[in-house]
């Protein structure tokens, strides 16, 4: 009889599991430029002068952050294909990715729009004043002196920003997306079910290591550009 519980399909499913990775990279890192670019947007928005800008840059990040991932990726997926077809456009043919990538790109840039809004409010005003006093443009400035600090503030919310996401990512499989959790799924469906327990063991594991490389890299970053704050502090 079968055992109930085998472990060895746990170290026997990474390597079948690994391979699929690159979809789930492609798709988060895919979605991290495009948010952190569309987040620097909305940010400058926060931060603007004119207030429809931040009304509704605002606006924007609270119904992010009201709507669930999953149904997000819903209402992209099967939302925007209805509604280009009022307009006599068909995307019903678009890759399941791109649909994939649209939706954590707008959840992901709600994110960074309060990251970098958070870390630019943490500098001290008096600081570019003091630098644009003393001969350097506004430009050079915000560049030697405001952003380097900003980004020491703001890497620590930047790793989080990127684990939930890929976190988040698993639910691309729902829509059809064969990633790292779409290729899992495969696996069990192909066993008739036996053995999920080690199939979704194994990517846990895959998971836990993918997070704590990631948080580990954003902790040497930060001490890295961390001693150069200390130095610009210190001069």
């Amino acid at each position: 009889m079968e055992k109930y519980f085998d472990a060895s399909y746990i170290w026997n499913s990474i390597p079948v599991l690994l391979p699929f990775l690159k979809v789930t990279f492609l798709v988060a890192g895919s979605s991290i430029v495009l948010g952190t670019i569309f987040g620097l947007l909305l940010a400058a928005a926060k931060l603007s002068s004119i207030k429809l800008l931040r009304k509704l840059a605002n606006l924007y990040t609270t119904i992010m952050r009201c709507t669930p991932s999953i149904v997000l990726l819903f209402l992209v997926y099967y939302g925007v294909p209805a509604l280009a077809e009022n307009f006599g456009i068909n995307l019903h043919s678009i890759e399941t990715a791109i649909f994939v990538v649209v939706t954590f790109t707008l959840q992901f840039a709600a994110i960074m729009s309060e990251v970098i809004r958070s870390a630019y409010l943490a500098i001290d005003k008096g600081q570019f004043e003091a630098a644009v006093s003393v001969g350097l443009t506004p430009f050079q400035a915000y560049r030697r002196i405001i952003f380097p600090q900003a980004l020491v503030i703001a890497l620590p919310n930047f790793g989080n920003g990127m684990i939930a996401l890929l976190q988040e990512g698993a639910l691309a499989y729902t829509i059809g997306l064969i990633d790292i959790v779409g290729k899992a799924n495969l696996i069990i469906a192909s066993n008739i079910n036996a053995h999920a327990l080690e199939i979704y063991i194994a990517l846990a594991i895959v998971y836990w290591v993918l997070s704590i490389i990631i948080e580990k890299f954003f902790a040497m970053l930060e001490k890295f550009f961390g001693k150069g704050k200390k130095t610009l502090e210190t001069t």
